[in-house]
């Protein structure tokens, strides 16, 4: 029913207002829309099926891609890595905090199958301020449930959680429509809906750069 993330914005918002609720239901596996689970994996982990918990491919390119700008411009964290920092973790930066994701990373994908770890992370991940698990988020951008979204929707959601306090369709349309693209080419290239790349452009719009308090 929550997170230490939650727990902890929901401080951080009532100190500014006492009444703040966070805007959260869960939803069960079944009743989200498979457009938004292949979104997800398409957009944040697209070897979730097949890892253990680390991508190190993936780790291995966002070092890569820091190193080339000069400043963490990628994390390379798999949906598993940023559900033990979600669910267990503080948003305090410590030196033993990695330790302590890949201790409970390990653990996750130990005890909870892949479409457990990944229904635990549709229901706890952040959608902007207050708003979290894709229900809530489903319901207050689009109006509809998270059964019903669309893969232009689902896309849309997906590209927001780098930053879903700043890619936000109504804070900065045009950084939230660019993300939504960029999921819509990922999840056209990886086979998952159909799409002509070629209207989507020849490359993915760049990544947008992450929250560097989030925990995802």
């Amino acid at each position: 029913s929550s997170s230490a993330f939650m727990e902890t914005r929901l401080e951080i918002m009532q100190d500014k207002n006492p009444d703040a609720e966070l805007r959260h239901k869960w939803v069960a596996y079944q009743k989200i829309s498979n457009e938004l689970k292949l979104a997800l994996i398409a957009a944040e982990d697209a070897r979730f099926v097949d890892h253990e918990g680390f991508d190190w491919e993936g780790i291995r390119k966002a070092y890569e891609k820091n190193l080339k700008k000069g400043r963490i411009v990628a994390g390379g964290s798999t949906i598993s890595q940023q559900l033990a920092k979600n669910l267990f973790l503080s948003t305090k930066r410590t030196p033993w905090r990695k330790l302590e994701e890949a201790a409970i990373t390990v653990m996750l994908e130990t005890v909870m199958d892949k479409r457990r770890i990944l229904e635990i992370y549709l229901n706890v991940i952040e959608w902007g301020d207050g708003i979290y698990g894709c229900d809530a988020a489903a319901r207050r951008y689009f109006g509809t449930p998270a059964a019903d979204l669309s893969p232009e929707q689902a896309a849309g959601l997906a590209g927001m959680i780098p930053n879903p306090r700043r890619i936000h369709p109504e804070l900065s349309p045009a950084r939230f429509a660019r993300a939504q693209k960029r999921v819509l080419w990922l999840m056209a290239q990886a086979g998952y809906i159909k799409r002509d790349l070629g209207s989507l452009g020849a490359e993915p719009p760049a990544e947008p750069a992450g929250d560097p308090d989030a925990p995802a």
